[in-house]
């Protein structure tokens, strides 16, 4: 039986893509942490278009260092696809980037309650086309496993826009 051929690393394929067409990219985190940030430049050459990452775990480093409205903070909470959208592309608008990628959750223990429990995630990707954003219930893994699993998320969706942006 021959072995099953391993999915290339999305983080590679983004650097690539990027690179190919003289592209960048930001990150903007919230329940990662950084860790996106830290998947795409473990990337030998992603300097060439990754332009760096706010890590926005707070509320007011989401209003002061990408420019959120608190008020949509206030309206939809921080975990929302409002919040995910306003991230993105105030990371984008902020960086001066072609693309950005957010995330905002729920990664527990903590946190969660009926309407938006561990594990509720929201992915965004900017560019100046469009603002995707995807929702995701990951579940209560752990917190570990939910970040881990949102990074995952977070750089297939920006192979997907940056396919289509590309090929299409």
């Amino acid at each position: 039986m021959a072995a099953a051929k391993a999915a290339p690393d999305p983080a590679k394929r983004i650097i690539q893509l990027l690179t190919e067409t003289g592209k960048t990219i930001v990150t903007a985190e919230s329940c990662t942490g950084g860790m996106i940030a830290a998947a795409l430049t473990d990337i030998p050459g992603a300097s060439a278009s990754f332009i760096g990452g706010y890590v926005t775990y707070s509320n007011l480093a989401k209003s002061r260092m990408i420019h959120v409205q608190p008020r949509l903070i206030r309206d939809y909470g921080a975990v929302s696809n409002q919040v995910a959208r306003a991230m993105a592309d105030g990371a984008r608008n902020t960086a001066r980037a072609d693309f950005a990628v957010a995330v905002t959750g729920i990664a527990g223990p903590d946190g969660g309650s009926e309407k938006k429990p561990v594990g509720l995630v929201y992915v965004a990707v900017s560019s100046e086309l469009a603002t995707v954003v995807i929702e995701h219930q990951f579940g209560d893994l752990g917190r570990l496993p939910v970040r881990e699993a949102s990074v995952k998320a977070a750089l297939d969706l920006v192979v997907q826009v940056l396919t289509s942006t590309t090929e299409g």
